[in-house]
């Protein structure tokens, strides 16, 4: 895993920067005497994009930003884009050594990121579960990206010392849902069980409408809704609130929704307005850059480490002297007959090593991959048990074929729980064509309760309705 604790360089003033879609901002800090100072704060609209423009020029562009704000600082901690992670989710049994933890996340990393994982930074968070298991969290970050962000930096005349996620700087609360709001998207973390169960970037979640963002809060109760769902049962029960922060009045509108959707369920929402006087266990300005950018530096100076941290690990003096030496020409032919040697020995050893390791991780592995094999043999056995039926794509050919050809009615969301229960909305050109779609429905063996919930407006009519679908019931 790439994760390795880095030892932090002690500074008294950086800057932190944060990028989300195009809009960059950033906050200079200081530390003295146990107080955070703000020196300088900026925000800016960037032209070009990181990954796919030169860095030289992206990198000029934050360097004209940066001259215009003032700010001198070469050091600083970016702040990555939430959109850019991968993440996939696995547990550890109980009483694993810690070097065979590493080695299972590792494999698990393999199977299930849909990229190699060399080409990978990975981090990881663990959650308790009852009975000293594990869920584990695994972070991915690709290479390509943080190596473009790097050129970025240089070529903005910045040092990067940290390379974190701005979301999970700003909320640290303990079994919390957090919503960050940002310029066409919006970052969504759950904590619980000690460490992050849970993170995503709902995409398309902020529309901007005549040049005004515009919430759709009802795709973000949803998809909070199923992100809780897909967690083990003793972290969902832990989150008790959901904390959402972003400009006030986007904040507002949406936890009104969240309000209304959660608190049937017992989580208390609220709206972050600042910083709590505590919460880097320092002294705060008086007046606060509340952001994630503001949170990253702050972090750093308290010597707060990131749950996940992608800075890529810098080459030791040795690593550096070796590429050196071997990319040039030696002068004599003994210096190559030496390197050589040194090499194939170092190569022996290596491999004597890694010998030594993996007999030694095959012993502390070997009964419960014998346990493991006992219980695929059991899967294996009652597998004729397993439902091959498809029940989800079975409704949506249900649904396709109810809804007419012409396009007088259009699905724009469908939502299927626990593989029966069916919801739909979209838009209809008039009350007989929705009709007729109903009819259809009602007419297909297995569609029973059937029910209109809403239509709003004329031209279009906007509507939503609900079934359940299985075999067996009346309609």
């Amino acid at each position: 895993m790439k994760h390795d604790l880095k030892k932090r360089k002690k500074l008294t003033t950086l800057l932190g920067l944060t990028l989300d879609g195009s809009r960059l901002e950033g906050v200079v800090l200081r530390r003295t005497n146990g107080s955070l100072a703000q020196l300088q704060k900026f925000s800016a609209q960037l032209a070009l994009d990181p990954l796919t423009a030169a860095p030289e020029l992206v990198g000029r562009e934050i360097r004209n930003h940066l001259d215009a704000a003032g700010v001198r600082e070469k050091n600083c901690v970016a702040g990555l884009p939430l959109r850019w992670l991968l993440t996939a989710q696995t547990e550890l049994p109980a009483g694993l050594p810690d070097a065979d933890a590493e080695s299972l996340l590792q494999l698990e990393a393999e199977k299930n990121f849909h990229a190699d994982t060399e080409s990978l930074q990975i981090s990881a968070s663990r959650c308790a579960l009852a009975g000293d298991k594990k869920y584990v969290l695994l972070a991915g970050m690709p290479n390509t990206h943080v190596g473009s962000l790097e050129q970025v930096l240089a070529a903005a005349k910045l040092k990067p010392v940290g390379m974190a996620l701005g979301i999970c700087a700003l909320e640290k609360s303990a079994g919390s849902l957090a919503l960050v709001i940002g310029e066409n998207s919006i970052g969504l973390q759950v904590n619980a069980g000690g460490g992050v169960a849970a993170l995503r970037a709902l995409e398309g979640a902020v529309e901007n409408v005549g040049g005004r963002a515009t919430l759709q809060a009802g795709v973000v109760s949803r998809e909070a809704r199923i992100t809780l769902g897909q967690l083990p049962p003793e972290l969902r029960d832990e989150v008790k609130r959901i904390r959402i922060f972003g400009p006030r009045d986007l904040a507002r509108e949406l936890a009104d929704e969240m309000e209304l959707r959660f608190e049937p369920l017992g989580l208390k929402t609220e709206v972050v307005a600042g910083y709590a006087a505590d919460e880097f266990g320092v002294t705060l300005p008086a007046e606060v850059f509340f952001s994630p950018a503001f949170s990253l530096a702050a972090d750093f100076l308290v010597q707060k480490r990131e749950v996940f941290d992608f800075l890529p690990p810098k080459p030791n003096v040795l690593e550096q002297l070796l590429k050196k030496y071997t990319s040039g020409k030696f002068g004599t032919a003994g210096a190559v007959a030496a390197c050589a040697v040194v090499i194939l020995l170092g190569i022996f050893l290596f491999q004597q090593l890694e010998l030594w390791h993996y007999r030694s991780q095959w012993a502390h592995m070997e009964k419960r991959v014998a346990d493991l094999q006992n219980i695929s043999d059991e899967i294996s056995f009652y597998h004729p048990w397993y439902d091959e039926t498809y029940p989800g794509l079975t409704i949506l050919q249900q649904l396709t074929l109810a809804f007419p050809e012409n396009g007088s009615v259009t699905a724009k969301t469908i939502e299927v729980r626990d593989g029966s229960t069916v919801s739909c909305s979209g838009n209809a050109s008039d009350n007989a064509a929705l009709i007729s779609v109903l009819g259809n429905l009602r007419k297909v063996d297995g569609v029973r309760n059937l029910k209109l919930d809403q239509i709003r407006g004329k031209s279009p009519m906007q509507f939503t309705f609900d079934f359940e679908y299985g075999n067996g019931g009346a309609k």
